[in-house]
This record gives structure tokens, sequence and C-alpha cells, in this order.
């Protein structure tokens, strides 16, 4: 299989749902939420893109950097990349139902460890989607992170300790949940925390705690003040609040307040390993992707996710070649070049 193939089996599966357009910039799914889109406008999905968009590379071939290495520790897992496949569920309202939430998650988690790395499974509008991911996290010892809703505090702790009875290797909250629409649709309680909050949910496991949906540097030394591991960098794919900037026009100011003390990864409008290389240049340590994983999944099943990995894998080496990077882990600001606003 190639990833044009898998692409054009995707299609296919996710008629109605997701247009699998040549390039994944949310500008033909606007609105569409539930579905693959952003919300409202759209406009919070579209400036990932663009935020991106505005940072070059400065070439550079005259180095001693003849064989990048891509690996990345992650809690005390070697990663073979420095990318993860992010929480995703709602295959039946979302993804058109082609597959079972079973089904998607299982290949996600598999698909991801043959690439050498890990998948994320999440929480959603049916409370069985989150036990799907558990099952695959558990049928793959333990090798998956656990992300929950913001549900009740003790909603959200009885989830914590059923990741924990699954082996998950890490357990968290995406924060930003609080404003889904399907979460409410569905009658499923979600809501904001208070540092009080979330530090009670930290000190309820002895997991590694992750938040994911942090947009600002207040809300990140917030919830390093509150003994959270790692952090995501996200506005939800732009799917819970329109008009937010994108990902990337952020990240630097939270990478430059709060790098080293805490694990940062960047999850927003990621779609080749040079967007990868970018991210890591703004200070992230590693990368969540999201709607190519799903294309991947409903295309080719596991091996399209592997295909999807090594894809992103070779770009990346590639980048890193003619960018004078010797390893994912020092990946220097000065080899972008910022050239536009949006």
């Amino acid at each position: 299989m190639t990833w044009e193939e898998i692409k054009k089996q995707a299609k296919e599966k996710l008629k109605g749902y997701c247009k699998v357009c040549p390039i994944c910039n949310g500008i033909a799914c606007a609105g569409e939420v539930p579905g693959m889109g952003g919300i409202g406008t759209g406009s919070s999905f579209i400036a990932n893109l663009k935020a991106l968009e505005q940072y070059k590379f400065n070439l550079s071939a005259i180095h001693e950097h003849k064989t990048p290495v891509t690996k990345m520790d992650f809690l005390g897992l070697e990663l073979s990349l420095p990318v993860m496949s992010a929480p995703i569920t709602g295959t039946s309202y979302n993804m058109g139902g082609a597959l079972t939430e079973d089904q998607y998650t299982e290949e996600v988690i598999a698909g991801s460890l043959l690439a050498g790395t890990i998948g994320w499974i999440g929480d959603g509008a049916d409370p069985t989607f989150y036990a799907s991911g558990l099952k695959a996290i558990q049928n793959h010892q333990g090798k998956g992170i656990a992300i929950i809703k913001p549900r009740t505090q003790e909603e959200v702790i009885k989830r914590i300790k059923m990741a924990e009875e699954a082996g998950a290797l890490a357990v968290g909250i995406d924060i930003d949940g609080a404003g889904l629409i399907t979460m409410a649709l569905k009658g499923q309680p979600v809501e904001p925390k208070t540092p009080r909050e979330l530090e009670e949910l930290v000190k309820a496991t002895n997991l590694p705690f992750i938040l994911k949906g942090i947009m600002t540097v207040k809300d990140a030394e917030i919830a390093y003040n509150c003994g959270v591991r790692c952090i995501v960098v996200s506005n939800h794919g732009g799917r819970v609040l329109d008009y937010t900037p994108g990902v990337a026009e952020v990240l630097p100011e939270i990478t430059s307040k709060l790098k080293g003390k805490l694990t940062i990864l960047a999850d927003g409008g990621i779609r080749t390993g040079a967007d990868v290389l970018k991210v890591l240049a703004l200070g992230a340590d590693g990368v969540l992707i999201g709607r190519p994983i799903v294309i991947a999944v409903f295309g080719g099943g596991r091996e399209g996710v592997k295909i999807l990995y090594e894809k992103l894998k070779n770009e990346l080496i590639q980048c890193m070649l003619l960018t004078g990077v010797s390893s994912v882990k020092d990946v220097p600001s000065t080899i972008l070049r910022k050239v536009s606003t949006y």
C-alpha cells in the first residue's frame, strides 16, 4: 500500500464525514462538528495550518550531521520518532461508523507499536468509547496513554482507576474538552477545572499525569505547579472554540517559559515530517497527530498507521539532513525563518 492508496480507500469509508482533501486544512469542512471539521467558521482549525506556514527553513547542507537521530524518550519509553497518535473517539458520529470504536482503537494502538511509537486513546460522549480504548491498551501490554474528558471529579477519578487497571503508561485529561458540543448533545457533563481540582486529580494516581488543551503560558504554569508531568499545547483541532490562534503561534511563548521543566507536546495541523521539525524547533519535545491517523486507520488499518509514521519519519530525516540537525532532542530555533503573519 502507498499513502495515496490509503487516502483513496479512506475517502470511500469516510464519505459524508471527511473529504480526505489533498491538503487537510479545514477549509472544506468548516463548521462540520459533529464530523471532522472545525467549529463555527472553522478558523481555529485553519489557524493551525496557517501558523505553521509562517515558518520556512534555513537550508544548510554544509555540516557533519550525516545520520540524523529521530529517537525520543517519552516518560521512560524510547520511541522511534517524536510522533504519537492523538486521542480521538466518535467513529459513529464523527467518522460515519464504517469502523466500530473497538476496531478503530485497536488499529491505532497496534499500528503505532508496529512503527515503534505509541497511541493515545480518548474518552467520548458514549461512555463505552473509553472502555474500547482501554481494552486496546490492555491487549498490548499497557503500551498506550489514556486521556479522559473533564467530567466531574468523581467520574474522572473513576476513569483514572480504570486506566491503572489496564496498565496504561500514563493518564490525563483534555481540559479543553469542557466545551465539546458532542458531549453536551449526549448528556455527558463536562466542566472547566480549578487549580485545586486539577491538583486533586494529579494526586489521585501514581501514573504520570498529562494535561492536553493548553494554549497560554498562564495555564501551562498552573499545570506545572499542580504536578502535571506533560502538557499538550492544543486547541483541540479547532473543534471547541472558534477564533483561537494556531498552536504554532502560541507554542514559543510556552516553551520559552517551561522548556525542561516538564514534557511539552504540540498537537494541531501537523501533516508532514517538515511540520514535525518546525514544531520541535519552536521548543516542543514531540507531537501528536490527529486527523491523518483517522485517514490511515480507515484506509489501511494498522498497516496504514505504520505507513503514515514511516512517511513522517522519512520526511523528518530529509528535513534534518538539509537543516543541519543531528537529533530531535536538540533542534535549534535558528533553522527557522518567520516570513509572515496571517
